[in-house]
């Protein structure tokens, strides 16, 4: 008995074997020698078959055409290539900028008296935290201060000076009507006498005419004549009377007109000597050093009994420097290629090392609109709050600023593109069937690391890292998927 195998198949077979009588006497040791091979016989058969078989089961073309006699000869299939893969990552590129930056206060001051005199109180020193307003320092000069006493008593009496003129401004009113009233009483007067007088005269014209027809006596044309004549005088005399009121009621409106000049200038000498005590007082407060904002002391070169200079004189050293700690400017050189994607309002990021790679976030707040020749950098000022104080004038960091923010398009490797041209053309291998495709591609914006990919990719497609020049379209390949490669941050 035996086995044969055939195209595929075990054939079993049995046939009868004369065996010699010599034969018969063989030990038994030969015959479980002869099961042991045809054992072995079987088990080489059923994997031959298994063999010539798997490449059929998984759809292997070249291997079924094999077993069916088709493309038989010397050519073999090329080796497949290893080659490692990523999938295009959605987001774009992110245009960032990474420059050193300088820690400055937001603002500060040094602070100068502006009064001579001995420092008689400072309450605070270095590294005190002051409030807008707040007395930090006091400059003892008395001369000031007498200056302001003075101004106030000179106050009080261009004051009492205003009251005055204001009495006398309604006592010349007073006369004023007193006049017009006696103006109007002489005239009433006039008309009256005016009246009498007419009348008179017409009685006398009476009594005459009368007398020359020999009616009357010529004692009554006489009484009628004297009447005429007194009352004549009367009316002479009431028009003498108003030209009197008339000359009184000028005099009292030009002491009314005086007496308001005089108001207006006691008025006038009242706002100088306020002025005056202002400027005592303005003077005087200068001896009292004040806090311009919320901060803290950052500088004290003066101590008690020291002897003030003012200001005016050319003092060189200021008494106290205060620097603004709640809001901090950070300084930035951007080079040239980054500066026309700046803008204000561009969010940016500092770390700072000093404080174990704390992060602080904030945004571009000022541009200088103006690169240095020397260096071929513009000056950029990125505020941050500063609640805490962490932040201290001279601190070193690194800041980040977003030139553009990314966009939804795919990204890829940069190494992943052959035959990048500056029109935005490139190609890269897509993995399809397990073969190297070359594919055409659009690619936006290149950070050096990152390429933005706008058209030609779909996010499933298997794209080959650095391809090589061996790399062809068709190359069988075996695939290891990477994994993702956009920076941290990014």
């Amino acid at each position: 008995m035996g086995f044969l195998t055939t195209g595929g198949e075990v054939e079993h077979r049995t046939e009868v074997i004369d065996v010699p009588p010599r034969d018969l006497a063989r030990p038994a040791r030969l015959k479980r020698a002869a099961r042991r091979w045809r054992v072995a016989a079987v088990l080489l058969g059923l994997t031959a078959t298994v063999a010539l078989s798997w490449p059929m089961l998984r759809g292997d073309r070249s291997h079924a055409d094999l077993l069916s006699g088709s493309n038989l000869g010397p050519a073999r299939s090329p080796a497949a290539t290893r080659v490692d893969v990523v999938h295009p990552e959605r987001g774009g590129v992110r245009r960032l900028t990474i420059q050193p930056g300088t820690v400055h206060a937001f603002e500060w001051a040094d602070l100068y008296a502006k009064a001579s005199g001995f420092l008689k109180s400072q309450s605070v020193d270095i590294g005190s935290s002051v409030k807008k307003g707040q007395i930090l320092a006091e400059i003892d000069a008395p001369e000031l201060e007498e200056d302001v006493e003075q101004a106030a008593a000179s106050l009080e009496q261009a004051r009492a000076q205003t009251e005055q003129a204001v009495a006398r401004v309604e006592t010349a009113e007073a006369e004023r009507d007193t006049a017009s009233a006696s103006e109007t009483q002489v005239r009433a007067d006039l008309e009256r006498l005016a009246a009498k007088m007419s009348l008179t005269q017409k009685q006398y014209e009476r009594v005459r005419s009368l007398n020359e027809r020999n009616a009357v006596d010529r004692k009554l044309v006489d009484e009628a004549q004297l009447d005429f004549e007194v009352a004549s005088a009367g009316e002479r005399t009431g028009r003498a009377a108003i030209e009197t009121a008339r000359a009184q009621k000028k005099t009292a409106e030009a002491k009314l007109r005086q007496a308001k000049a005089d108001l207006v200038e006691a008025q006038a000498f009242v706002g100088v000597t306020q002025s005056r005590l202002d400027r005592a007082r303005v003077l005087a407060d200068y001896s009292r050093i004040k806090a311009p904002f919320d901060g803290v002391v950052t500088r004290r070169n003066l101590h008690l009994g020291s002897f003030i200079r003012s200001a005016a004189d050319g003092t060189p050293v200021p008494m106290l420097t205060v620097a603004r700690t709640d809001l901090m400017r950070v300084v930035v050189q951007v080079p040239d290629l980054d500066v026309p994607l700046l803008d204000a309002g561009d969010g940016a990021t500092l770390i700072v090392d000093a404080l174990k790679s704390r992060s602080f976030a904030g945004a571009v707040s000022r541009l200088s609109k103006s690169e240095d020749p020397t260096t071929r950098t513009m000056r950029v000022e990125i505020d941050l709050p500063n609640p805490d104080g962490r932040l201290v004038e001279g601190m070193y960091g690194r800041a980040t600023i977003e030139l553009q923010p990314p966009t939804e398009h795919l990204c890829l490797p940069a190494a992943c593109l052959t035959g990048h041209s500056a029109n935005g053309n490139a190609t890269a291998f897509v993995v399809r069937d397990n073969k190297a495709r070359r594919t055409s591609v659009k690619v936006g914006s290149d950070d050096g690391s990152l390429v933005e990919i706008l058209s030609g990719l779909r996010p499933d497609d298997e794209v080959v890292v650095r391809p090589g020049s061996a790399l062809d379209d068709g190359s069988p390949v075996l695939a290891t998927l990477m994994p993702p490669q956009r920076p941290q941050g990014r």
